[in-house]
């Protein structure tokens, strides 16, 4: 199952689009402006984004250009605006691609899995990276084809990183993600979870290629 995030301020759109998303067995969570899309990303990152141009406030360039300075999430651009200028402007701000509205939602879905695939997550919401493959569904991972057992707090520390490959998440923002909202405790929860992540993951846990150190800031999953 796919976790999508969709931002768009239109009610009857949104609606409609989240019950015809839900019919394609996607996950849909949804924001009724920027703003609130952001909190909703940082909060729990989705497997894609379904972002509208046209938003109160902050508009849906901007927001994508804020999604992708913090991450590399696919974002699918939104809009009844489809002449070429907004769709280079889209392009440049990051979209990985643009939906002219009204669009049907099998071609909405089919562009979902495309966007999917290209960034290494399965049509049925299995991350890939390399010889590592994460279910979130069975809440399984396996590497090189074979299973590794992890602890429910691993698992939740592995796809919470995996979820947004190239952000960089604080301790505290990995201790209130995984542990509980607005946990305070002690960081070294974190780099001890790590530790025991890497050595199951990891081919060489001292040169690691997934769960990667941000010094003196936290971790990040992704290419060196």
């Amino acid at each position: 199952m796919v976790a999508i995030l969709l931002i768009e301020d239109d009610p009857l759109v949104r609606r409609g689009l989240q019950l015809a998303l839900d019919r394609h067995g996607h996950q849909v969570r949804t924001a009724e402006d920027g703003e609130a899309g952001l909190r909703e990303l940082a909060a729990t990152p989705p497997d894609v984004v379904v972002l509208d141009v046209m938003l109160p406030g902050v508009d849906g360039f901007e927001v994508c250009r804020r999604i992708r300075s913090a991450g590399t999430v696919p974002v699918i651009m939104l809009t009844a605006r489809g002449d070429d200028f907004d769709v280079v402007r889209g392009l440049e701000a990051g979209a990985d691609d643009y939906v002219v509205k009204p669009a049907q939602p099998t071609v909405l879905d089919a562009r979902i899995r495309a966007v999917l695939r290209r960034s290494g997550i399965t049509p049925d919401g299995v991350l890939t990276h390399g010889e590592l493959s994460i279910d979130p569904a069975a809440a399984t991972v396996s590497l090189a084809g074979e299973p590794v057992a992890l602890t429910p707090t691993e698992f939740r520390l592995l796809l919470t990183l995996a979820r947004a490959p190239g952000r960089v998440f604080s301790r505290q923002q990995l201790l209130e993600l995984v542990w509980e909202h607005d946990y305070l405790g002690d960081s070294r929860l974190v780099d001890n979870c790590v530790q025991r992540l890497r050595a199951k993951i990891e081919r060489s846990p001292r040169e690691p290629e997934h769960v990667l150190t941000a010094r003196g800031f936290g971790y990040r999953f992704g290419a060196r």
